[in-house]
């Protein structure tokens, strides 16, 4: 396999694995997953930050920035560190017109990857909530400590 195609198949396996992210019940392993991923890229020269964004959607009200990385064909944001504030141009508001190309890629498989490429450091298993268990409710039974003089026609 050329570097070019591990590129983007790591690319790829950061796409899926964000995306899966946004709507996953406990995101924070998937989004630890892709911090790592990125930062190794960035420290490789596989990937570099392009600059600042606003926040689409504000917490609490308050305006802040993330990072805008790129990664082949494959925009990604993160978290800025205090010197991409110094270092890095601010771009304004993010360009809804830009979206990443669609690819295809179980989660499994992305995390695998990304896992092997990272060295699995931080990675926990992600383990499914376990599920209440519900009483069983009693059945009741025509028995003759409950009996009904209506259901029986005595009145």
């Amino acid at each position: 396999m050329t570097e070019r195609a591990a590129l983007r198949d790591l690319a790829v396996a950061i796409y899926t694995v964000n995306r899966h992210a946004k709507t996953a019940p406990d995101n924070r392993p998937l989004y630890q997953l892709k911090k790592q991923s990125i930062d190794k890229l960035l420290q490789s020269g596989d990937a570099e930050k392009v600059g600042l964004h606003f926040v689409e959607n504000p917490r609490f009200s308050k305006q802040h920035s993330t990072v805008l990385v790129r990664c082949g064909d494959f925009l990604f944001h993160t978290l800025p560190e205090k010197e991409d504030f110094a270092k890095l141009p601010h771009l304004g508001e993010q360009d809804m017109q830009f979206r990443n190309p669609q690819e295809r890629m179980s989660l499994k498989a992305a995390r695998d990857l990304l896992t092997a490429f990272t060295g699995g450091a931080g990675e926990k298993p992600v383990q499914a909530a376990p599920k209440p268990q519900l009483q069983k409710k009693k059945r009741v039974t025509n028995t003759d400590s409950f009996r009904s003089s209506y259901l029986d026609g005595k009145r």
